[in-house]
């Protein structure tokens, strides 16, 4: 029995600890710890609660649009207010280009060279490559000068001994089992997809002001105005057109190729019960018309979706560095720092453990992709057995690291389908001559709300109590939390702990098969926790030798 600690997990936002127990060769334990306090809903004590949605959104800058609109959401919820139509399309078409814009990041940037070997793609064959790359997808049409020239990139880039974010990999790893032509097809659209996501992000800017943090969100709706023309959204309408072509003709076939070379990942990182808010509100009429519906799924049974009831939701602290030993509905959630150091027969973390009834759930795509599926969502089906079919897995083997990394993909293929439609509906409004973005309120001294919605990595919830105009209370359960959340009072682990369980390691100074799972979540850290000085004082510049 060995124990192997990843202090930090790397291409992750945000700081975290991981701790694996190896027993045989497989691991046996986890220990997943947030290694900063979250200070927000301190930060946000005594603000008027109109105010809460500039600083929650800058809880981080990857997923930069989803706390604030779930703070705005949850001030919303209090005053029972809702936004006109062309609002909510406008959110809606914000919150997808979020969700493509996160994924293509998490999958080439921070996930896909836990499966790829750089050092196999400088010695591929460019002309056996274009026949690889067809075979991936026959859509594409690269040829034998487009791959001798990217090798070549990589080579100079390699050769230079400056690796940057190739530094510190486990090349040459027995785990990498993509051949070599087929390294140099992903490392190509590795550097494709560098260059796309600023088209993507482009849509917030027109639509929300800026990227990251957009600025056009309000209570109410939204403040676009003067860029709610047909030129604009044509614009986004061409943007949007980019999008599903580079989801269609790069990601998903990507994510099906590499799910097809690494099957065995089928039988690794499940976890047993998922849990979605749901998202994309299709209608006003609420819960009942989102295209991402809300559910719950325990034992792995995909076709026994069950209600949310926001009431069997509790965080737990007994294993976390805070004080009280209740678990605690959000409602009334408390966060009282108590660091008492690490110690992981004790208190381990700086996130809270959320359970829904009682039962650790994971949230995320997976769980929107087989609550979608449990509750026949059309699109989300269709995409599903087309991925089944192709890949020649079955639907309980998405309970998995591959299938987790399938499902980010396969729901962004179903997004990015959908969009243009939702923006042609926009513009058809607005040339019918629907200028109404926004509904006026009258703000209330006192009241209480919450939100429920689907960030790219998972289930997203926000609770706001104010008095007096001014916030009393303000708790926020995010998707990280419940990924990658402690043990609770019961010694339960939470789903990333469960997850790595009987995960082979080939060699544990190179824990490759680790970090895949791990990294399927997609950890979010900075959403997680956060540092926070009541004192105040100048800022501290740190060098890290």
């Amino acid at each position: 029995m060995a124990n192997i600690v990843i202090d930090p997990v790397t291409r992750i936002e945000g700081h975290m600890r991981l701790e694996t127990e190896v027993t045989n060769g497989k691991v046996s334990n986890a220990w997943s710890t947030g290694t900063l306090y979250r200070g927000v809903e301190a930060i946000l004590q005594n603000r008027d609660p109109l105010d809460a949605w500039m600083i929650t959104q800058r809880i981080c800058g990857i997923c930069t649009y989803v706390q604030g609109i779930a703070s705005i959401q949850s001030v919303e919820n209090s005053l029972n207010l809702t936004v006109p139509e062309n609002a909510r399309i406008i959110r809606n078409l914000l919150m997808g280009s979020q969700y493509i814009h996160d994924h293509i990041v998490h999958f080439y940037t921070l996930h896909m060279l836990d499966w790829v070997d750089i050092t196999k793609a400088i010695l591929a064959d460019p002309a056996k490559t274009v026949t690889v790359d067809r075979q991936i997808s026959s859509t594409r049409t690269r040829n034998t000068a487009y791959f001798t020239a990217v090798k070549q990139k990589l080579a100079t880039f390699v050769s230079s001994g400056q690796l940057g974010p190739f530094a510190n990999g486990y090349w040459g790893h027995s785990g990498y089992l993509l051949s070599a032509e087929q390294s140099l097809v992903f490392m190509a659209d590795y550097l494709e997809a560098l260059n796309f996501q600023g088209k993507v992000a482009k849509i917030h800017a027109i639509l929300g002001g800026k990227n990251p943090h957009p600025q056009g969100m309000l209570i109410g709706g939204v403040s676009l105005k003067l860029d709610f023309t047909a030129t604009r959204l044509n614009e986004v309408a061409a943007l949007l057109t980019a999008a599903k072509d580079f989801v269609n003709t790069y990601y998903l076939p990507d994510v099906t190729a590499i799910s097809t070379v690494y099957k065995g990942y089928a039988s690794v990182g499940d976890t047993a019960n998922l849990l979605c808010f749901g998202e994309f509100p299709l209608s006003s009429s609420g819960s009942g018309s989102l295209f991402f519906p809300r559910g719950a799924i325990f034992n792995q049974a995909t076709t026994s979706v069950q209600p949310v009831d926001v009431a069997n939701i509790t965080e737990h602290v007994a294993r976390s560095w805070y004080d009280g030993s209740d678990a605690l509905n959000p409602t009334v959630g408390e966060v009282v720092p108590a660091y008492s150091g690490l110690n992981l027969s004790a208190k381990y973390s700086w996130l809270k453990a959320p359970r829904y009834q009682g039962q650790p759930m994971e949230v995320g795509p997976l769980a929107r992709v087989m609550v979608g599926y449990g509750k026949n969502a059309t699109a989300i089906v269709a995409a599903v057995k087309t991925f089944l079919s192709q890949t020649g897995l079955t639907l309980p083997q998405m309970y998995s690291t591959i299938g987790r990394t399938a499902a980010r993909a396969i729901e962004t293929k179903v997004i990015a389908d959908a969009l243009p439609g939702w923006n042609s509906s926009l513009l058809a409004r607005l040339n019918f001559g629907d200028l109404t973005n926004r509904k006026s309120f009258t703000m209330l001294t006192g009241g209480n709300g919450v939100a429920l919605s689907e960030a790219p990595r998972g289930a997203l919830g926000h609770w706001v109590t104010y008095s007096g105009g001014k916030i009393t209370n303000y708790q926020m359960v995010v998707p990280s939390t419940w990924n990658f959340g402690p043990r609770d009072a019961n010694g339960v682990a939470g789903p990333v702990e469960q997850a790595l369980v009987d995960t082979p390691v080939v060699d544990r100074t190179k824990p490759l098969e680790v970090l895949r799972t791990v990294h399927s979540f997609d950890p979010c850290l900075a959403c997680a926790v956060h540092l926070y000085d009541p004192a105040g004082g100048d800022a501290v510049d740190i060098t890290v030798r």
